[in-house]
C-alpha cells in the first residue's frame, strides 16, 4: 500500500498518451481563441476538467458569457456527483481534510484506472491521487505542446488529433463492461443521452443519460437479488 501512489502514477502512464494528445488539441484552441498562456496554465491547475475547459474555452470571447460558462461546466462535469459516489468504499477511512486534497484530481482517466483495480486489489486513496498527478502532467504537457505550436497547426483534425478524446472514453468504457449484465443499462444510457441531445439544448444529455443509466442498472441489481 505504501507504493500506491507510484502505482497509481505509472498505471495511468499509457493512458496519458491520448490525454497529451487532446490536450495538444486544447493547446491549439487556445491560441485560436487569444486565451493567454498563464489563463491556459492556472485552468489546468485549478480547474483540472477536460471537457469543461474545451467547452470554456470554445465560449471564450472578449465579452465572456460568465454565468453561460458556469452553467455548461456544471452541467458537463455533474456527472462528478456519480464518480465520488462511486468512490466512498476508497474513502471510507479518510478524513475531510484527504478527500478534499485527492479528489480535486479525480479525472475520468485514474477514476476508470482505479476502479478496475479495486475489483482485484485493495488501494488506498494514494493510487488514485497517484493518477491524478499523472493524468495532470500528460494533460499539462499536451496543453503547452499544442499552444506552442498552435500556430503551424490549424487543422487538429488533419492530424487525427480530434478523435483522441472519443477513443480514450470509448477504450474507458469497454475497460469497465464487466458482462452481459452490463449490456441493458448500457444501452439505455446511451439511448436516453441521444435522444435527449436531439430534443434538449446544452449538455444536460450527459446527466440525463447517466442518472437513467444508474437507475436501471439499480433495478435490475435489486431485481436479479429478489429472484
Amino acid at each position: 500500500m505504501k507504493n500506491d501512489f507510484r502505482n497509481g502514477f505509472i498505471a495511468n502512464i499509457p493512458i496519458g498518451f491520448s490525454v497529451f494528445a487532446y490536450g495538444s488539441v486544447l493547446g491549439i484552441l487556445c491560441t485560436q481563441k487569444g486565451v493567454e498562456f498563464h489563463e491556459l496554465i492556472l485552468m489546468n491547475f485549478f480547474i483540472f476538467a477536460g471537457s469543461a475547459q474545451f467547452v470554456m474555452v470554445d465560449m471564450w470571447s472578449n465579452t465572456l458569457d460568465i454565468l453561460g460558462i458556469i452553467l455548461a461546466a456544471l452541467m458537463i462535469n455533474l456527472r462528478y456527483f456519480l464518480v465520488g459516489a462511486s468512490l466512498n468504499s476508497l474513502f471510507i477511512s479518510s478524513n475531510k481534510k484527504d478527500k478534499f486534497k485527492y479528489m480535486h484530481l479525480v479525472a475520468d482517466e485514474n477514476w476508470a484506472i482505479t476502479m478496475g483495480k479495486l475489483k482485484t486489489e485493495e488501494l488506498t486513496p494514494l493510487f488514485l491521487f497517484g493518477g491524478g498527478v499523472s493524468i495532470l502532467f500528460t494533460w499539462s504537457l499536451g496543453t503547452i505542446s499544442g499552444y506552442t505550436l498552435g500556430e503551424f497547426i490549424t487543422q487538429p483534425s488533419k492530424y487525427g488529433l480530434d478523435f483522441a478524446f472519443v477513443a480514450i472514453f470509448t477504450a474507458l468504457a469497454f475497460n469497465m463492461y464487466k458482462g452481459r449484465e452490463d449490456l441493458i443499462p448500457w444501452l439505455i444510457t446511451a439511448l436516453c443521452a441521444v435522444i435527449c441531445e436531439y430534443f434538449i439544448p446544452g449538455k444536460f444529455y450527459i446527466v440525463i443519460g447517466a442518472v437513467c443509466g444508474s437507475i436501471s442498472a439499480v433495478y435490475l441489481h435489486k431485481r436479479q437479488i429478489s429472484e
